[in-house]
């Protein structure tokens, strides 16, 4: 039996594919209120004589690049008068 995620709820888990600074230290989903399902990305954060804190981003879960529909947008002539 999997996991499934209540409605406000999320994980976050330590990021192994780090492999650059901007790659966030934690990554994993959440599941808002309203049933949608988001990614989490975080980052911690240690300003010079601050407390450290996290940085977090959230995405909405969306279909995969080659499954998203692109329009083709087909220009119009200015006008009916042609130079010919």
């Amino acid at each position: 039996m999997s996991y499934e995620q209540k409605p406000g709820q999320g994980s976050l888990f330590k990021n192994d594919k780090k492999t650059e600074d901007k790659h966030p230290e934690y990554k994993g989903s959440a599941t808002l209120p309203d049933g949608e399902e988001v990614w989490l990305s975080a980052w911690v954060k240690r300003p010079e004589g601050k407390q450290p804190f996290m940085s977090i981003s959230i995405q909405p879960k969306e279909a995969k690049p080659a499954e998203v529909f692109t329009p083709v947008v087909v220009q119009q002539p200015k006008s009916d008068d042609l130079p010919f």
